[in-house]
């Protein structure tokens, strides 16, 4: 009610405040900026202010015996704030979606977004900070001053590399999870997809070869995710082609991946690698022409997860590929994040973990593997975002996990 009365949604005459005059409504024609209009989430009591009584529990005097009580044990925060179950969205609009570096404010309705996401599919709440700063130093220090307020930050549309040295910095000064979703969320994803894929095919995953297009910020994420789970052999092309040892021109970060990915020591172009590879892995953008995918082994898994536009069109991939996968939703198999981020981070609250570690991700994309089962098919690798069976998965293995590795603190 409130949000209507500030911004209510039948404000959307031409000559109003945010039409030009005499412009038709955006509203009125696209049903996007009609579900949008007044942001898509708002704040919630959990508790009712009915009369004096209420008031002076939820706010003074009550309140001062909690906020007395947290002060001289610091940890009670935990247990009489909603900190411990809430997280921070945190984006600098460098690299929104599919649009680049469209800055903060026209970030915004991603993070909403995403944290409606966290609340529909993990029951976690979340809240979506755009900041106008692009420095790494600066994103750091202003999110270590907000973090008292959160449970764990999510990472989000931070541009490559500097999102690897943010995230490398959170979690060093911070003892609450830092998790880029951009990495890590595709890295699950795919590897749970992955694993089904093999076992449809009697195979496992240490007898496969795969190549990846994109070494961003998924592209490294997955390499060593891959790599982490036992992949045969795993290599990156940028667009330069293979990343390899000997070549000059690599990025810090790309030089650390060219040391333990490739070990066949492939060099040139991405079609080159691709010939007899076992999976094809795409989080490029790029377009990969049907004579690579032809040259690929017999029973390959193409995975091209470009949006809007896969890097091989399904229809192209089909000819040649045992499984196929993409990001788009009105194909099978899609890897979407959804399937991951949100349970990874109810399982680390839930134990109020003080990272996410790789054994963690591992686990999450072993349950979410498992919840397809013996429907395993090959347009059934992996399952809906919609599949009420994955968030609890995924929670209950993240939390187990955790509590194997030693960060949990309850």
């Amino acid at each position: 009610m409130a949000a209507e009365i500030v911004n209510p949604r039948s404000d959307n005459t031409p000559g109003s405040s945010d039409q030009d005059a005499g412009a038709e409504p955006l509203d009125s024609f696209d049903p996007a900026f009609a579900l949008h209009r007044g942001g898509k989430m708002a704040v919630q009591a959990t508790v009712p202010i009915r009369d004096k009584d209420d008031l002076s529990l939820a706010y003074t005097p009550g309140v001062a015996r909690v906020c007395t009580a947290i002060a001289e044990q610091p940890e009670l925060v935990n247990d009489y704030t909603w900190k411990s179950s809430v997280v921070a969205v945190v984006t600098d609009g460098t690299a929104v979606l599919g649009l680049g570096d469209i800055g903060p404010e026209a970030s915004l309705p991603v993070m909403e977004g995403k944290a409606i996401l966290f609340k529909q599919f993990g029951g976690v709440d979340a809240v979506p900070i755009a900041l106008a700063c692009t420095d790494v130093d600066e994103i750091v220090e202003t999110v270590v001053r907000l973090a008292p307020s959160f449970g764990g930050v999510n990472l989000e549309d931070i541009s490559a590399p500097r999102c690897f040295e943010v995230e490398r910095k959170l979690q060093e000064r911070l003892d609450i999870p830092v998790f880029h979703d951009d990495q890590h969320g595709t890295a699950v994803v795919t590897l749970a997809a992955l694993r089904n894929a093999a076992r449809l095919s009697r195979r496992e995953i240490g007898q496969l070869r795969a190549v990846i297009s994109g070494a961003g910020a998924a592209g490294v994420a997955i390499a060593k995710m891959l790599v982490e789970a036992g992949i045969g052999d795993v290599a990156l092309a940028d667009r330069k082609g293979v990343i390899s040892v000997d070549r000059d021109d690599l990025t810090p970060v790309k030089r650390e991946v060219a040391g333990f990915t490739n070990k066949a020591g492939l060099k040139g172009t991405l079609e080159d690698a691709l010939a007899g590879a076992d999976v094809f892995i795409g989080v490029s953008g790029g377009t990969v022409a049907e004579e690579a995918v032809a040259s690929m082994a017999e029973g390959a898994f193409v995975f091209a997860m470009a949006n809007p536009n896969p890097e091989v069109h399904p229809d192209v991939a089909h000819k040649y590929a045992a499984v196929v996968a993409t990001g788009r939703s009105d194909f099978p198999n899609q890897i979407n994040n959804v399937l991951a981020f949100p349970g990874i981070f109810a399982g680390a609250l839930q134990v109020r973990a003080s990272r996410i570690t790789e054994g963690m991700k591992i686990a999450a994309a072993e349950a979410l593997a498992s919840v397809v089962g013996d429907d395993l098919a090959a347009d059934y690798v992996i399952p809906s975002p919609f599949d009420e069976r994955v968030a609890p998965a995924v929670t209950a293995a993240v939390a187990a996990a955790a509590r194997a590795e030693g960060v949990a603190r309850r």
